[in-house]
Formats: structure tokens, sequence, C-alpha cells
């Protein structure tokens, strides 16, 4: 069973502004992730290019919902910023904000440790 964890407070901030089906749809997207082992790609999906960073796909009434997300230490699955997909392409800003946030993530872990 994976973990999840939602880092900062962009996840958290984009859910409450979603309708009550789209909740329901995220969080059994979300349920998926933490008890199958094998999630299919339908679901989440390598972003290529990346380092290791991944998209959550929730399909959604008239909307294509994205987490974005890592692994840390296999089992906890962090969630970054969402958005709603308008386009086939992921914006630029989005996945760079990820990105960012990926690195602050295991920044902020490496200082706690030490």
């Amino acid at each position: 069973m994976r973990k999840i964890f939602a880092y900062g407070d962009y996840f958290d901030t984009f859910y409450k502004k979603q309708d009550q089906k789209s909740r329901d749809k995220i969080d059994f997207v979300l349920d998926l992730l933490k008890h199958e082992k094998h999630v299919p790609k339908k679901f989440l999906k390598h972003l290529e290019g990346t380092d290791s960073l991944y998209e959550i796909r929730v399909s959604a009434i008239n909307k294509e919902i994205r987490i974005f997300s890592f692994f840390d230490q296999g089992n906890l699955v962090v969630l970054a910023n969402c958005i709603v997909k308008k386009t086939q392409k992921t914006p630029k800003n989005a996945l760079e904000l990820a990105i960012k946030l990926k690195k602050e993530y295991f920044k902020n872990k490496d200082n706690e440790q030490a």
C-alpha cells in the first residue's frame, strides 16, 4: 500500500475549488494509486523528458485533470501542483512548477535529515 502526501498547499487549494463529482473522481484515482500494485497508464503516466515526474490522470465530466507527482522511497506518492488540461500539450509553466516543487521537496527533506 502506498501513502499519499500533498506537498505545499497546491493540491488542497485545487481540490477545494473542484465540484463534488470531480472531487469524487480524484478520490477514486488516488484510492486506486494507494491500493493497486500496478496502476494502469490511464491513471498514472511518467512524463518523458523529466526526472521521474508523473501525472496522475483524472477524467471528470467535461475536463481532464492532471496532478503532477513523484515518488519518494517507492511507496510514498508526493502530490505537487494540479491543472485542468485544456490542450493535448502540458503547459510549460505547470511542468516547470512541478519540477521546482520536486527539487524543493527533496532539498528540504535532506536539510531535515542533516
